[in-house]
């Protein structure tokens, strides 16, 4: 007998072997190498052929975008394997796109918890259909460039949904109502994440609200209408609205985050009304622990909202800044400015604070002198610089470690050079 021969006969024998092993024991097998490599395991051997079909459920997950070749077998998947279809993640290209709702029918029959789906090319808008409201099992939905079509009759709600995200995607005239009526009728909702959202048509107020949302990030470039109603388990916000909501009242809209315990908040877009973004709020940020701010200290407005923020919020631990790579400074923050800002009680628990991409400029400078010389439990200041410094690194940390500490245990880290990427694209 020739050794490829012999090989080939032992490798089939290993492989029958195989496939003695308890269900469970191969289910779990097939599932942890994916559903391409389980089909694969139909060329080990005769016993082998058909054994994926078996699966109780498999996922059709192909999050690159040159995995949309693989979409061209879904239908013959769904055919021969009759299990539950947990997760369908993909890039869709034009001849997917044909299929997606004869798909989502499937999916929703098949109980898919998870969806996320996104056009290719990458400008390209996937016109979704109506299909995709009929799979009422899902606690994972993913849009990204995504055209939405209306709800139909009798829309019931995502009774299931957990985690809701909509990145680049359009609604329609009075798509405001549709997205609240989508919320509303989601009562296991936990997280929302509204990146550009386009709705067509004019501005309308609308309502956000859930008994168990945790959690909101909001990237937007226009005011959308948002108002935040009940929501008695949030968190946790992370809010980039470039014109901080034009002709409203931005420090009302933030009331509604007053009970998290941590904030992210871009306030280094300068108004493009020329108002101050934040000079007092309406409320304290009482539970809020930790704050990170993406600002600069060039210009009046951002100087005032980091302040403002400060000082409604007595209970802070943590503070990281990251800072814009323009270095100009339009205006000087001295210190009998900032000092001006300071009030009693002010960063009375803060710890901790991570300044990311700073210029060494002179407002900078101040700011990090009020914070050791104030601060009296703080510990740690943790320190990068960006592009365009003001003065040398050595200049500045000498300058730095002569500041009075109203904490003896505070202590400075100087990483040297980073890079600040913004969470707006």
């Amino acid at each position: 007998m020739s050794m490829p021969r012999r090989a080939a006969e032992v490798a089939v024998a290993e492989a029958d072997a195989l496939i003695s092993l308890p269900t469970g024991v191969l289910d779990d097998i097939l599932d942890r190498v994916g559903l391409l490599d389980a089909v694969r395991t139909s060329a080990l051997s005769r016993a082998w052929r058909r054994r994926w079909e078996d699966l109780p459920s498999i996922d059709f997950y192909f999050p690159r975008p040159d995995e949309a070749k693989h979409l061209r077998s879904v239908d013959s998947v769904l055919l021969r394997c009759p299990g539950r279809v947990r997760r369908f993640w993909a890039h869709l290209d034009e001849p997917s796109e044909a299929r997606i709702h004869d798909w989502l029918l499937v999916l929703s029959r098949r109980g898919v918890d998870t969806l996320n789906l996104r056009p290719i090319p990458f400008d390209a808008v996937l016109a979704l259909p109506a299909s995709v409201f009929a799979c009422r099992r899902l606690t994972n939905l993913r849009l990204h460039a995504c055209a939405i079509p209306p709800l139909p009759a009798g829309f019931e709600g995502f009774p299931e949904l957990r985690k809701l995200a909509l990145t680049c995607v359009r609604f329609r005239e009075n798509g405001e109502y549709q997205l609240e009526e989508i919320i509303a009728t989601s009562p296991s909702l936990e997280k929302l994440v509204f990146w550009e959202v386009k709705i067509v048509g004019d501005f309308k107020e609308w309502v956000i609200q859930g008994p168990n949302i945790q959690e909101i990030q909001i990237s937007s470039s226009k005011d959308l209408g948002w108002i935040l109603g009940e929501l008695p388990s949030l968190h946790s916000a992370n809010i980039d609205i470039l014109d901080y909501l034009g002709g409203r009242d931005f420090a009302k809209f933030l009331a509604g985050f007053s009970n998290i315990t941590r904030l992210v908040i871009c306030t280094r877009h300068s108004p493009l009304n020329g108002a101050i973004i934040l000079e007092r709020l309406q409320c304290k940020f009482g539970n809020l622990k930790s704050l990170t701010l993406y600002t600069q200290f060039c210009e009046l407005p951002s100087i005032l909202s980091t302040y403002c923020l400060l000082r409604n919020a007595p209970n802070l631990e943590r503070l990281k800044i990251l800072i814009d790579n323009s270095a100009e400074q339009k205006f000087e923050a001295h210190e009998e400015f900032q000092s001006s800002q300071w009030t009693g009680g002010m960063c009375a628990n803060l710890q901790f604070v991570q300044m990311t991409g700073i210029h060494w400029l002179p407002n900078e400078m101040t700011f990090i002198e009020l914070i050791l010389s104030k601060a009296r439990l703080f510990r740690t200041l943790f320190i990068t610089h960006g592009e365009n410094c003001s003065m040398s690194n050595e200049d500045a940390m000498n300058k730095i470690l002569s500041y009075r500490r109203a904490s003896t245990c505070a202590e400075i880290l100087f990483k040297g050079k980073a890079s600040v990427t913004f969470f707006r694209s």
